[in-house]
């Protein structure tokens, strides 16, 4: 049967999975039920193996092809986590956890693979071994390279990975890919700035924390304007600004917090290197002292180019050459499945979610008209790649 007659058949069963795992949201590695679902699921469709517990509490499962023995081994990534925010869609499957939703579409990610794990077990028509990973902590926590670190990679022998995340905005049945940097380098900073309390009606007294505070977050727009080359892409958004809390007293101290995202290594070096030298250098002229904290945060997310390029192609088989944009613009967006290439080739697709709420937004929802077009990629990447 071809394969978008089968996976028509299975759309039911997928959309009900993903409004299940839609409704009952869970954050970061706290994913318990989800993982539990997905490992049921998994050992149901028969899959050869299935591991638990895999960077905490990711899953993973094994499907080895009927045609011939050997071949390569390639990996199908999954994130499964929620979001903290309150949900405002109002649809009938909607979070019934307070202050958790999936704002992102991991929900669709999870059931999309889910639904291709079925098929591919069912079926088995490839030679080498798929390895479906379905992992936590996407949003902010790093877990792929918690489960990088348990020794995913040696232990299953993958060769390369793979990921999908859904686009809002992009039409569905549509896909969008590039070569290269395609997800920024993000790293977050605090600025704790340290000066001299007092009476509001007599500045001249103190040092005001404030003042240099808003001092501070309009030099820092001077680095990449003045400092980063212009044909590189920077960008340092300070989003958090704690003084105060009186009409009349000026703080002895204030925090200022923010993001810094980066597509080339030297930009990034430079990035911190000059905030540092901006916020202590403004913080001084003004008498008051400045401390910076700076975290490095996800790599840049970089598709590999063979795989890139025959990625594309399978996108092309599902939706048609001229639904799948290869010069996709990058992003200023992070993603830790960057982790995930850094160790080993692969690429990063976009498929679209529509003309839907933006990602992290409280009105989002996973488009389920999409679920057809991303499990047929799936099944058609393991099939072309690992063609007996």
């Amino acid at each position: 049967m071809p394969i978008v007659n089968r996976i028509a058949d299975l759309h039911p069963d997928i959309t009900a999975w993903r409004r299940d795992l839609h409704a009952h949201p869970e954050l970061q590695y706290d994913v318990h039920r989800t993982a539990a679902s997905v490992a049921e699921k998994l050992r149901a469709f028969g899959c050869d193996e299935v591991v638990t517990g895999i960077g905490r509490t990711g899953v993973v499962g094994v499907i080895r092809g009927r045609k011939g023995t050997g071949g390569k081994t390639i990996a199908l990534r999954a994130d499964m986590d929620a979001l903290p925010i309150e949900e405002a869609t109002g649809l009938p499957y909607a979070s019934t956890v307070p202050g958790k939703m999936h704002a992102c579409g991991h929900d669709g990610h999870t059931a999309m693979l889910l639904g291709a794990a079925r098929y591919l077990a069912e079926t088995r028509n490839f030679g080498g071994t798929a390895v479906v990973v379905f992992q936590p902590a996407e949003e902010g926590g790093a877990g792929a390279r918690a489960m990088l670190e348990d020794g995913m990679v040696k232990r299953f022998g993958i060769e390369e990975f793979y990921g999908m995340h859904n686009y809002p905005g992009m039409p569905v049945g549509s896909f969008g890919i590039r070569p290269g940097p395609v997800m920024a380098a993000t790293d977050s900073f605090t600025i704790d700035i340290e000066g001299k309390g007092g009476h509001a009606a007599r500045p001249h007294l103190a040092i005001d924390t404030v003042l240099t505070g808003a001092q501070i977050i309009t030099n820092l727009q001077s680095i990449v304007s003045r400092t980063v080359d212009p044909l590189k892409s920077a960008v340092i958004s300070v989003c958090m600004f704690q003084a105060g809390n009186a009409f009349n007293v000026l703080p002895q101290t204030v925090q200022l917090g923010g993001t810094s995202r980066s597509f080339d290594p030297e930009v990034r070096d430079l990035l911190e290197k000059r905030l540092r030298e901006v916020a202590e250098g403004t913080a001084m002229a003004h008498g008051a002292t400045a401390k910076v904290n700076y975290w490095r945060g996800y790599p840049v997310l970089s598709n590999h180019a063979r795989e890139t390029a025959f990625a594309a192609s399978v996108a092309q088989e599902v939706a048609g050459t001229e639904r799948v944009d290869t010069d996709l613009p990058p992003m200023m967006g992070a993603e830790d499945f960057a982790y995930m290439l850094n160790e080993r080739p692969g690429a990063f697709i976009w498929i679209g979610n529509g003309d839907s709420a933006g990602l992290h937004h409280p009105a989002y929802n996973f488009d389920d008209d999409v679920i057809p077009f991303g499990t047929s990629y799936w099944v058609k990447l393991v099939e072309k790649s690992l063609a007996a």
